[in-house]
């Protein structure tokens, strides 16, 4: 019996048009374009306007994204996993919203939280379900609106974040491409380091955390960077390492969009060079669960068939991972 892969078959993707550069940011709070640039490697990020809209707004534009891509009908999924962790709200899922909102009726949707590791636990968990044969066609989003969680009068995290979303479908391969192998780490105590202090079960909302702002992202930048580089790169190389596989077999890293110096201390582990490295943290920022699945929609038309591709990601939890995949299609 020949082995059965996930692969991605079709990605999709959706920014929101307001840009919110760093010449803004400067009106708002104390610092400058320069400062942003040279740390973070951001130049703007894309901000959610409107009323009533939230992460499904933007995660259903992704999946219809694919759908006009690949001519396949709602009825088609069968399953919808949404990563986020700005859900529209804490019940029902984001993934059974999205799934209302693009027409899909036959598919069980569910939400996983792994902040900014959350597209990667996410497009694992629905490699397993083709993997067993189960199901067909897979859709995996990520997802998140960060300004709803971001304090904007606090200048160590309002010039990191932005909104997106990003989405692939996964379908069953025997031709050698698709999902070859994952490691996927976790590390609660990481959890003082980068947390939103209020709104879950142990300190629900009151009218004292919303005027303390304890609803919004708190971060300890320099513990959060340190941690970062150590699990992304490491991780990373942990990956090449187990399959064999050396800088000259890899076409691609998608890095997690947090911080430029992030991303190249990953690649110089892995000892590749810029030019085989996504980046576009400058015009999206970190857009948290939708940074992996953006940066496979922008180069998209760049991905050949048979291309090694190594995802790799870090996010609060602490939660980090990297995933080899031998990319399944040409555009």
């Amino acid at each position: 019996m020949e082995k059965i892969t996930a692969a991605i078959t079709c990605v999709g993707g959706y920014v929101p048009e307001y840009r919110l550069t760093n010449q803004e940011l400067e009106t708002m709070i104390e610092t400058t374009d320069e400062w942003i640039r040279t740390r973070t490697g951001i130049e703007e990020r894309r901000i959610l306007k409107g009323e009533g809209l939230g992460s499904s707004d933007m995660g259903v534009e992704a999946v219809k994204n694919i759908f006009d891509k690949k001519g396949i009908s709602p009825d088609e999924i069968d399953c919808v996993i949404c990563a986020t962790v700005t859900p529209d709200m804490v019940f029902p899922a984001t993934a059974n919203l999205i799934a209302d909102k693009a027409g899909i009726k036959n598919a069980f949707s569910f939400d996983i939280a792994a902040a900014c590791s959350g597209f990667l636990y996410a497009l694992t968990t629905g490699a397993a379900y083709i993997e067993s044969g189960r199901y067909k066609k897979v859709i995996v989003v990520g997802v998140d609106k960060m300004s709803s969680i971001i304090d904007y009068s606090d200048r160590t995290t309002c010039i990191i974040f932005g909104d997106g979303a990003g989405a692939v479908l996964l379908e069953a391969s025997t031709d050698g491409t698709g999902i070859l192998d994952s490691i996927m780490r976790s590390d609660g105590s990481g959890a003082k380091h980068l947390h939103m202090k209020a709104g879950g079960s142990v300190k629900p909302a009151t009218v004292e955390t919303v005027l303390a702002k304890e609803h919004f992202v708190y971060q300890e930048g320099q513990a959060v960077f340190k941690f970062a580089v150590k699990g992304m790169a490491d991780v990373s190389y942990e990956l090449l390492q187990r399959n064999n596989l050396t800088a000259d077999d890899i076409a691609w890293l998608v890095p997690h969009q947090a911080n430029l110096r992030i991303i190249d201390a990953t690649a110089n582990r892995m000892d590749l060079p810029r030019e085989k490295v996504m980046i576009n943290i400058q015009k999206y920022g970190n857009t948290t669960a939708a940074t992996l699945p953006l940066c496979l929609w922008d180069w998209e038309k760049q991905l050949k068939k048979g291309d090694n591709i190594v995802l790799s990601s870090f996010g609060g939890g602490f939660t980090w991972g990297a995933t080899w995949v031998k990319w399944g299609y040409n555009s």
